[in-house]
């Protein structure tokens, strides 16, 4: 009788302890196991590096991965006019995925369109102004294994995240200079695509510089067929 109530005792035991245990390895899941590639900054899921080709992360932070044309998922490489995701060697005079027939602009990003990789996609006008929120993120210029961009960190967390600051490719029929498949403001500026508005009054890019970061309404040369770097939020 006693070997039967020492018995039944362990077993008790034994599933207690099983249930303690398997509570912890759910609850460990249900609380999320940081994705590898964000960084919680005020809130929102940042991923660590811009986006490369299609589908993929730069290597590494400081990299500038590729440049986009609004609304528009083949990417140009931020170092080389003539190189593109889809084999293309010439930068498009008009993009077709920026306005409808009727000539009016598009205004928001498509879906389709988005390059991010799956589980993530472009951020919202509301999530850079989280970023760019001065009472709980601060925003330094600064370098990161030698290259210029921004760090902006969560007061509150100590997180932070940084953006290269990359420059951007011109349209090929603004007249800045005779050849304008040239790279602009590498290592001085940042230009980063949301997915709202492309029309000026809507804020459609984060721009910084070594003095500030702001959204801006005003780069209206950049919005039909510049070129613009993304950094993407998690789904």
């Amino acid at each position: 009788m006693k070997k039967i109530l020492l018995s039944l005792s362990l077993l008790l035991f034994s599933g207690i302890a099983g249930l303690f245990i398997s509570y912890g390895s759910v609850n460990k899941t249900n609380n999320q196991t940081p994705d590898p590639n964000a960084v919680v900054i005020n809130g929102v899921q940042w991923a660590k590096c811009n986006i490369d080709k299609p589908g993929t992360f730069a290597a590494a932070p400081e990299k500038s991965g590729m440049f986009y044309q609004w609304n528009n998922n083949i990417g140009w490489s931020a170092t080389n006019p003539i190189v593109s995701s889809n084999g293309s060697k010439k930068w498009p005079d008009y993009n077709p995925n920026c306005s409808t027939k009727d000539g009016y602009m598009i205004t928001k990003w498509s879906t389709a369109n988005d390059p991010s990789p799956k589980g993530w996609r472009l951020p919202t006008i509301d999530e850079y102004r989280t970023l760019l929120d001065t009472e709980k993120v601060s925003s330094e210029w600064t370098k990161q294994n030698g290259v210029n961009g921004r760090k902006f960190t969560d007061k509150k967390t100590g997180q932070s995240i940084f953006f290269p600051a990359a420059g951007h490719r011109v349209d090929t029929s603004v007249e800045i200079e005779e050849d304008t498949k040239k790279l602009y403001e590498v290592g001085e500026n940042g230009y980063y695509w949301n997915s709202g508005s492309s029309e000026l009054d809507n804020e459609c890019i984060m721009n910084f510089s070594r003095g500030r970061a702001s959204l801006d309404p005003t780069l209206g040369f950049l919005v039909n067929n510049g070129g613009l770097s993304i950094r993407c939020v998690k789904e």
